[in-house]
Order: C-alpha cells, then sequence, then structure tokens
C-alpha cells in the first residue's frame, strides 16, 4: 500500500502513468476518496502521471483527532509531492480539494503549474452549518448526514441512476468520523475572499448551475471574477461535477491543461497512425507514395490522425470500435478489415468485434454485418 508519512500523518497516495508525462494532481472532496476520479483517471492517463491522494481522515489515509486546517491540508500535500520528489504539478481540486488548491495557490505557487478549482469557493458553508453538522456526527455518526449529504452530491435524477452513487455512500459512511469532523472543522474556518487577487497560477473554474453546496453566486462566480485571468466552465451539475458529468468535466479539464493542436500535426499523426496500424503496415502505405498520392497521404495523417485521433475526448479503444462500426456501415471493406486486424493484434477482442458488427445490423443492415462477419471471422482464424 503506497503510503507517506508527513506531518506526523501516514496517506495514501496513487501514483500512475509514464515517467515524463506531466504531472496532474486530483484531491476529493470531503466525505469521499480518491476513487470518485475514476473517469477522468481513465480518460487522462494518456496524457498526465496522474497523483490521487486520499486526505487526511479518509480512505486509506490516518484520521488524527481533533481540528485540522487548510494549512495542514495543503502541507500534507507539500509532504507528498516531496516524498515522490515531484517539483511542481498541475492541481485539480472538488469542494475540500478546491479549497486546500486555492491554499496552495496562496503559499506555496511555485510548486502549481495550473490551478483548477471545481465546485468550490473561497468560503464554503456558513459557521454555523458546519457546526451543526459536527454536532450531528458527533451524535449519531456518518449515518446522520448521509441521506443530507447524498442530496447535496447528486441530483434526484442521479440518486435514481447514476452508477457512482452506491460506492460514494458506501465510502462515505465508512469514512471515519474523526477524520470527517476534521475536516469539517478546517472547512468552516477557511476563508480567503480577500486574497484571490493573489493567485497567479493559471486557473480553471468549474461550476455547477444546481450546486447547493458551492453554489455559483458567491462562489464559482467569485473565483471567476476576482482571480487574475480565471476561466471558467459551468455545468448542468449539483456538488460532484465529475461524476455526474464526467465527459463535460474531462473535456474542460483536457481543453485548459492540454496544449493547442500539435504544432506540427503531421509528425503528430504518423505517431498515432503507427501506433493503432502498426510501423510495417504506415511503411508500405509511405513507400507506395508517390507524386500524385502523396498531398492526400498528408491530409488524411495530418488531419485524421494528428488531429481527430489526438483528441482526449474519446479514448483510443472507443475511437477503433468506432471506426470498425462506421466502415463496415458504410461497406468500406478495404478499412475495416485494416482496422480489425490491428484492433486484434493491439488486445480488442473478438467478442467486441462481434458487438460492433451486432450493432451494424441493427443500424445499418444485415447485409453489411454479414460481410463484415465474414471479414472478421477470416482476420481471427489467421490469428490463431
Amino acid at each position: 500500500m503506497p503510503v507517506v508519512i508527513t506531518n506526523k500523518t501516514r496517506l495514501f497516495y496513487r501514483l500512475e502513468g509514464s515517467d515524463g508525462l506531466p504531472v496532474l494532481a486530483l484531491s476529493h472532496s470531503i466525505g469521499t476518496d480518491h476513487g470518485m476520479w475514476e473517469p477522468q483517471v481513465h480518460a487522462l492517463l494518456p496524457y498526465f502521471r496522474i497523483l490521487q491522494y486520499d486526505t487526511r481522515g479518509h480512505g486509506g489515509s490516518e484520521a488524527p483527532g481533533g481540528e485540522y486546517t487548510i494549512e495542514d491540508l495543503g502541507r500534507d500535500f507539500l509532504g507528498i509531492l516531496d516524498a515522490l520528489n515531484i517539483s511542481a504539478a498541475a492541481f485539480c481540486g472538488l469542494s475540500m480539494g478546491g479549497a486546500i488548491g486555492q491554499w496552495l495557490a496562496l503559499h506555496a505557487p511555485e510548486r502549481l503549474k495550473a490551478l483548477v478549482l471545481a465546485n468550490t469557493g473561497p468560503r464554503i458553508g456558513t459557521f454555523d452549518s458546519w457546526n451543526a453538522r459536527i454536532d450531528a456526527v458527533r451524535q449519531g455518526g456518518m449515518a446522520a448526514v448521509v441521506n443530507s449529504v447524498m442530496q447535496r452530491f447528486f441530483s434526484a435524477a442521479s440518486l435514481a441512476k447514476n452508477s457512482h452513487v452506491g460506492s460514494v455512500r458506501s465510502v462515505f459512511l465508512g469514512t471515519d468520523p474523526a477524520g470527517y469532523l476534521g475536516c469539517c472543522a478546517a472547512l468552516r474556518d477557511f476563508d480567503v475572499t480577500r486574497d484571490l487577487q493573489k493567485i497567479t497560477a493559471p486557473t480553471l473554474v468549474i461550476g455547477g448551475d444546481n450546486d447547493v453546496s458551492t453554489p455559483w453566486a458567491g462562489c464559482g462566480e467569485m473565483l471567476a471574477r476576482d482571480i487574475p485571468g480565471a476561466r471558467s466552465v459551468r455545468l448542468p451539475t449539483t456538488h460532484l461535477s465529475n461524476l455526474e458529468r464526467p465527459q463535460a468535466f474531462t473535456t474542460a479539464l483536457a481543453d485548459f491543461l492540454l496544449p493547442g493542436p500539435a504544432e506540427n500535426t503531421l509528425e503528430a499523426g504518423f505517431a498515432v497512425r503507427r501506433k493503432v496500424l502498426g510501423d510495417a503496415h504506415v511503411n508500405r502505405a509511405i513507400a507506395a507514395t508517390t507524386d500524385f498520392t502523396r498531398d492526400f497521404q498528408e491530409l488524411i495523417t495530418r488531419y485524421a490522425w494528428g488531429t481527430v485521433w489526438t483528441r482526449p475526448g474519446l479514448d483510443e479503444r472507443t475511437r477503433r470500435l468506432l471506426v470498425m462500426a462506421t466502415a463496415s456501415a458504410l461497406g468500406r471493406w478495404e478499412e475495416f478489415r485494416l482496422h480489425v486486424t490491428a484492433a486484434l493484434r493491439d488486445g480488442i477482442e473478438p467478442s467486441e468485434i462481434k458487438e460492433v458488427l451486432l450493432q451494424t445490423a441493427i443500424y445499418a443492415g444485415v447485409p453489411a454485418a454479414n460481410t463484415g462477419f465474414h471479414i472478421a471471422q477470416e482476420e481471427i482464424e489467421k490469428r490463431g
């Protein structure tokens, strides 16, 4: 179990991704743990080395007794960076994580490359509301507030059908009450409303239009207005916007944190084309290029592979399946065979290709699926 001991507290962390990629740190809401970021981690791992951690009092981290401060939580994060020899990182924090991010931006700006503040504010809630919650948990444990908290985390529609609701509720109920109370005190006493103009990190503010915990008016609106140069995105969500609208949230992160289209989209396109189709195919295509076909080859490499395939909105596996579905629906059988061969080589299973072709049968016709099944079977048999 990867842990760091810093500020006399044992903290759980998870660091994933390839060495050499920029580091993105994700800091969770009060009452959750690092697992709330699963949709973003899955989508962004090709582009970042991702650091998740459990704030003290949560998940796999220690829950020392007593009241905490946001400074405590910020220094905990700095201790993790130091232990992992990470000089600086992009930081995305939601709710309590956003409060930690603001403290870092004000007190350790050299450790932040960029800052994303989601569903948070320069002050969250009121002194009385936090004390009422503290009293309720002291008297009745986490179960005393779980229903009201879940109604703040998720909309009624999400509570009925969002696949993350059950795990979030379980994590909340499993949170150590001592740690939860310590973090409640930290948020109760947090207020940087007069300091926002001192933040220099490039900042994106994400807010939820239906968020009653950190409403746009008085929270996100103030961050976007008072942090110099801050950009903002509003989503039709309640508090846990990254779970209610995971794709929109991830796209907002990627648009903000990732560079724009590569300066040399041709070079980037060749890299992706080789990764998906294999060196042998690309080498044959290059060798067969003539003066007559060169512009066309550059066109598809630059714009299909270097512009569309490099977008983070869909992962590579999804794009591969979509290409097979589209090619079979349109009867582009040479392209279909090419992508089936490459997909099988890279670990996409025959059962997945079968599902693509069943979709094709329903939406594009049985004859198209029939031919697709025939070609796919040939390629599966070639691989033994």
